[in-house]
């Protein structure tokens, strides 16, 4: 009768048991669904030209994904050595390692020990919470089970050592690796991959940015485990444990460039909505090298003209941009949008809408050599008196001036944009025609712009990015060419997307060169000559707006572009002896001499297109094309009348 009843105890208990179990594995048996279709957030990152990472960007959980393939067998062994040891044998948890913390736990009368498998600890970290309470262990152990029923060892594994976190804000082997020793996987050592896997228990206690000590004595204690179960020789175990890694305490993201990567995020969020979880590889045109040099110059111009005001009285918000480009290709080698990021993350080469002044006068220079001025065709730099009426009816005067006060009647092209004459300008543009230019300059790619005169001083916002596009029609022989920032991006399944710059046609390069010639004469003998260096040729121009509000240069060299601002954020004006050629001309100098100095082999002479023709005129070498000959130095272009012009 006992007999049949502890048989019926057991049989209810049993059958009980597993309808419990059935029931628990009914409401959780969905959740599997997040580890065996596993796609978890993953860390987009960002390299330079050179393929050196600049920048890692992620939502919340700091990850870089890592194949099977790439994870090395003897990491799986430290891991299993310390973790799991009877993983390969197990169904998903281990009775006998459950049965022996039983008996400690009861032994001790609280919670000791655990013997949660590495299927288990997955299952713990994916699905459910860390509570010590028995219904969450049974939830735990039964997905354990039904996960190895669906899922193989080593795919187990492959989620296990991208899921888990390695302390310091680390998600995933791979991330910890980069993060912690600067090495992809294969790189590191057996006592660097013990530092790894003895993580995952205590995180932030094992952290060896922080305890160092205690890192390398719980790595001394996995590979002993690996020793002892005969996984490592005693020669490999003696070696190691006396081996202290150089460890990296470094930030999640690495940012090295964030007015770049502010601009990258800006820019592509319509193509890659996902672009801070996709896992993408973002291959930009940046050149780290060349990006620090001109963060370097703006900050050289930036004391420069602090040291020139002691008081502080007019730079509170004093600012710059610089852009970079390479001149044959678009491709942006540097971009600077402010001088200290940490400050302020305004994005001044990208965002800020500021007025150009004569730096835009190169535009003109090039309508007029294009309809066939030449280069000594005379220009009249005298004054003249426009009246207008305003939008309002109200009857206004305007008599614009040259920077110097002064005078100098008749005047070549090529003198009169060399030193930056703005009325021999504003007289060439009313000579050409104010639609003409207007037309031309629409054609360019300028965009809202006024149809007057001002125009000829630059009275407009744009961009340094935008008017470095602009000014390529120089720069490139010709041919506009749009600033490329990305060159490609790869995604999580090898696709490749990549992108080229556009580009328009606008003169002939030997039209262009003509302008090239006058903008080396800018900065060997103008308004340009603070931007000389020795040993390269330079061409460009400066610009500055009425009352020193914005400087400008824009120059170029053979091969490489770069467009420098200076001005106050709130558009106060800068103290008066504040010119383009004393504000920014100078950084385009220092850019350049540190730039040679690391790229020694760029181009340094300007290449002369085969339809360009010269002579000798009062000793200086003057070039001409079939469309822009030079004319006789007698010669005075006629300057139409003009009634006034409207604003």
């Amino acid at each position: 009768m006992i007999k049949k009843f502890i048989f019926t105890t057991f049989i209810v208990g049993s059958i009980a048991s597993a309808i419990f179990v059935l029931y628990i594995y009914s409401q959780i048996r969905f959740d599997l669904d997040k580890i065996v279709n596993y796609n978890p957030k993953l860390t987009t990152q960002f390299f330079d030209r050179n393929g050196e990472l600049v920048a890692n960007i992620f939502d919340n959980e700091n990850r870089v994904l890592a194949s099977y393939d790439e994870i090395p067998s003897r990491l799986i062994e430290a891991l299993l050595a310390i973790e799991d040891t009877q993983f390969f044998e197990h169904k998903g948890v281990n009775e006998e390692a459950i049965i022996r913390a039983m008996a400690k736990n009861l032994q001790s009368g609280k919670f000791v020990e655990g013997a949660s498998t590495l299927t288990q600890q997955l299952v713990k970290t994916m699905l459910l919470t860390r509570e010590k309470k028995l219904d969450r262990k049974i939830k735990e152990a039964v997905l354990a089970i039904k996960l190895e029923q669906i899922l193989s060892k080593e795919e187990i594994l492959h989620r296990y050592f991208n899921e888990i976190y390695f302390g310091h804000g680390y998600y995933g082997v791979k991330t910890a690796s980069l993060g912690y020793f600067n090495k992809q996987l294969y790189e590191l050592n057996p006592k660097e991959m013990a530092m790894l896997v003895s993580l995952p228990r205590a995180p932030s206690f094992y952290d060896p940015t922080k305890n160092y000590k205690f890192s390398l004595a719980r790595a001394n204690v996995v590979l002993k485990r690996m020793y002892d179960l005969g996984w490592i020789s005693q020669k490999e175990y003696e070696t190691y444990v006396e081996v202290n890694p150089k460890v990296y305490d470094q930030t999640l993201t690495q940012n090295k460039v964030p007015y770049v990567i502010d601009e990258v995020l800006r820019t592509t969020s319509s193509i890659l909505p996902d672009i801070k979880s996709g896992g993408y590889k973002i291959y930009l045109t940046i050149d780290l090298k060349t990006q620090q040099i001109a963060q370097n110059a703006l900050v050289f111009g930036y004391n420069q003209i602090k040291q020139r005001d002691p008081n502080e009285s007019f730079s509170k918000t004093l600012n710059g941009a610089l852009v970079v480009t390479e001149n044959s290709t678009g491709e942006i080698l540097a971009l600077v949008g402010g001088v200290d990021y940490s400050k302020s993350s305004f994005n001044r080469a990208t965002q800020a809408k500021r007025q150009p002044g004569s730096s835009v006068k190169p535009f003109f220079y090039q309508i007029a050599l294009d309809m066939g001025y030449g280069t000594n065709t005379n220009l009249a730099d005298i004054s003249r008196t426009y009246e207008y009426t305003t939008p309002d009816d109200e009857e206004k005067v305007w008599q614009p001036t040259n920077y110097e006060n002064n005078l100098k009647g008749f005047i070549t092209l090529k003198e009169a944009l060399t030193h930056s004459r703005n009325l021999a300008t504003i007289n060439l543009v009313s000579d050409i025609g104010l639609d003409v230019v207007y037309d031309n300059l629409l054609k360019y790619g300028f965009k809202n712009i006024p149809k007057d005169l001002s125009i000829s001083l630059g009275s407009f916002g744009i961009s340094p990015l935008d008017l470095s596009q602009l000014f390529t029609m120089f720069s490139n022989q010709g041919t506009q060419i749009e600033p490329l920032l990305i060159k490609s991006v790869t995604n999580q399944n090898g696709k490749n997307l990549t992108f080229s710059a556009e580009t328009k046609e606008l003169t002939s390069p030997e039209q262009a060169f003509l302008m090239t010639d006058i903008l080396k004469n800018v900065v060997n003998n103008g308004t340009g000559k603070g931007a000389k260096v020795n040993g390269i040729e330079l061409a460009g121009k400066t610009g500055t707006t009425n009352n020193n509000v914005d400087n400008w240069f824009c120059g170029y060299s053979p091969s490489i572009q770069a467009v420098i601002w200076f001005g106050n954020d709130d558009n106060t004006p800068m103290s008066k002896g504040e010119t383009g050629g004393r504000s920014t001309a100078p950084v385009f100098r220092y850019f350049f001499e540190n730039l040679l100095m690391v790229y020694p082999q760029i181009p340094r002479q300007f290449n002369i297109p085969e339809n360009v023709q010269s002579t000798v005129i009062n000793g200086k070498t003057e070039y001409f094309t079939d469309k822009s000959k030079l004319e006789n130095p007698n010669t005075i272009t006629h300057i139409q009348e003009s009634g006034g012009i409207i604003f």
